[in-house]
């Protein structure tokens, strides 16, 4: 148990920051939401396992959360996630980035670089909101740094964002635009410069692209 806690706490964007006061326990997801969630994972072919619920105190912790084996696309650092963030994640890399790849750069999608998912720690890159949790805190976000291709190229968001070739810039640009279409919060170098080299995706309710 000790050697998952550690991993988990490993995989994040940004820097540790200090843990507040102690706060409410985290909300739990719904059983009823986590069941369909799952189903329509089944249903989409998508290979995953259940991860038990864990408070962790400080606004940390994990409900209805799995952890992605097999999307169709090979996905490294990936530890626990919220299940609904689980969902739109498989349909983003799925059904926006896979067909962007081989439409735009001409090469299949072959591996997608995640940065992690779950971290207890706060919001970094914004004053207003440091003393906030990040959605990383209860396993609602990803963050990927880069895609792999078939061909052998690895288009990376903190050398490709402003890409001199255009084609690479507009596969970025097309992707974000599709995941902006399924998470409630998507972050990218155009944000600030906490999301210089990754995207962050998070299954809120927010409407907030950048």
């Amino acid at each position: 148990m000790t050697v998952v806690l550690m991993a988990l706490s490993l995989a994040a964007c940004g820097s540790r920051e200090r843990i507040p006061e102690p706060r409410p326990s985290i909300a739990t997801a719904s059983s009823r939401d986590a069941a369909i969630c799952y189903a329509d994972l089944h249903r989409d072919g998508v290979d995953f396992r259940t991860l038990p619920d864990k408070d962790y105190g400080h606004g940390c912790g994990l409900s209805g959360t799995v952890q992605l084996l097999d999307i169709g696309v090979p996905v490294n650092n990936l530890t626990a996630v919220r299940c609904g963030e689980a969902r739109a994640f498989a349909t983003w890399i799925r059904n926006g980035v896979a067909p962007a790849a081989y439409q735009i750069l001409g090469s299949q999608l072959v591996q997608v670089d995640s940065m992690g998912s779950y971290a207890c720690r706060n919001v970094v890159g914004s004053a207003r909101n440091s003393d906030k949790r990040s959605g990383h805190a209860i396993a609602n976000a990803i963050d990927i740094g880069s895609f792999v291709l078939k061909d052998g190229r690895r288009i990376s968001i903190l050398d490709d964002w402003n890409s001199p070739d255009p084609a690479t810039r507009q596969f970025l640009q097309t992707i974000h635009t599709s995941a902006c279409k399924r998470f409630g919060t998507v972050l990218s170098p155009d944000y600030n410069a906490a999301h210089h080299n990754h995207l962050h995706l998070e299954d809120d309710s927010a409407r907030f692209c950048r």
